[in-house]
């Protein structure tokens, strides 16, 4: 039975690997220093479906601190995906946050990777190193010029992949992301904010005329590519993990107000910036290689979400703390 470290255990994406990892029958050391970039009180709740199951371990460190070489004995691989997310929120004074958390700790992981004999080190890229993409869809091999400090810290991050692969044979494996909803989403998280606003009879900030796309990733698709860049990803590639299915925000909307039954207030606000126009991801190569084809549409993924978020919002008061 493989043993896996995942780091970030306690965030939207690696609760879920966590859970389809220990179904799977494999054991899951899970770390996560909680940190407060969003309530702790509902990243303990994305823990309650794991703590007390006897193949998970649950540590609360900081990768960037903590010493890192004891948490890799006895695992079989890892699946890096703690980091400190957001882009609006990486301009400024907080970018210390983004190079401590996204560029520091993931150098000290890979360093305590070295010489140890271990499957893969999937970690957690994004769509945002592309920036403002001048090819939709947008395969691998396009320019990475990210817009945002936070796009910057993720390419650092891709680098230093790169680096331990190419000098000490770190097996390192890259999914860039395309925005992942679902379950769990974070607070900080469009689909997120816009069901609590709606929920609250509030107006929802649209940026622009809101005609921005996105190609969004259901979760449950996210994690079975993240299973499989463990099982048969190409050590030093990184791969694209996106929906399929570039939508606008308008259009969300409009699914979000078919699902909750509700109309949903806007207001419009200027374009913010850092927030890139359109993604749309060319997922080829993970095809190819992962054999990754994702299953959950718009229409269904938001149907599941929005039916999780209005049972959570009546019975936990942890998901109004934002």
């Amino acid at each position: 039975m493989p043993t896996y470290l995942l780091t970030g255990v306690a965030g939207f994406l690696g609760s879920h690997l966590a859970e389809r990892l220990l179904a799977a029958g494999h054991r899951v050391r899970g770390v996560d220093c909680l940190r407060d970039y969003y309530s702790p009180a509902l990243k303990r709740l994305n823990l309650e479906g794991l703590v007390g199951k006897p193949s998970f371990e649950n540590l609360e460190l900081d990768l960037a601190t903590a010493e890192l070489s004891p948490l890799l004995d006895g695992c079989d691989g890892v699946f890096h995906l703690a980091a400190q997310a957001g882009v609006r929120s990486s301009w400024g004074q907080e970018f210390h946050c983004y190079t401590r958390d996204n560029v520091l700790a993931t150098q000290r992981l890979f360093e305590a990777c070295r010489g140890r004999c271990l499957e893969r080190v999937v970690y957690a890229s994004s769509s945002s190193v592309y920036g403002d993409a001048q090819t939709l869809p947008t395969g691998e091999d396009a320019e990475l010029r990210p817009i945002s400090p936070y796009g910057v810290s993720k390419l650092a991050v891709e680098n230093l992949a790169r680096v331990y692969h190419d000098s000490f044979g770190v097996p390192a494996v890259g999914l860039r992301y395309f925005t992942v909803y679902g379950p769990r989403q974070r607070p900080d998280m469009a689909f997120h904010r816009f069901l609590r606003r709606a929920l609250q009879n509030l107006a929802i900030p649209v940026y622009g005329q809101g005609q921005q796309t996105r190609d969004f990733t259901y979760v449950d698709d996210a994690v079975e590519a993240t299973i499989a860049a463990m099982v048969r990803g190409v050590q030093g590639r990184v791969y694209n993990i996106g929906g399929g299915e570039p939508t606008t925000l308008a259009r969300t909307l409009e699914i979000l107000e078919e699902k909750l039954g509700r109309p949903i207030l806007r207001e419009h606000l200027e374009a913010q910036t850092g927030d890139v126009e359109h993604t749309s991801a060319r997922t080829a190569l993970a095809w190819q290689d992962l054999g990754y084809d994702p299953q959950i549409g718009m229409q269904e993924g938001l149907g599941r979400m929005v039916a999780w978020f209005t049972r959570v919002w009546q019975t936990r008061p942890e998901m109004r703390q934002g």
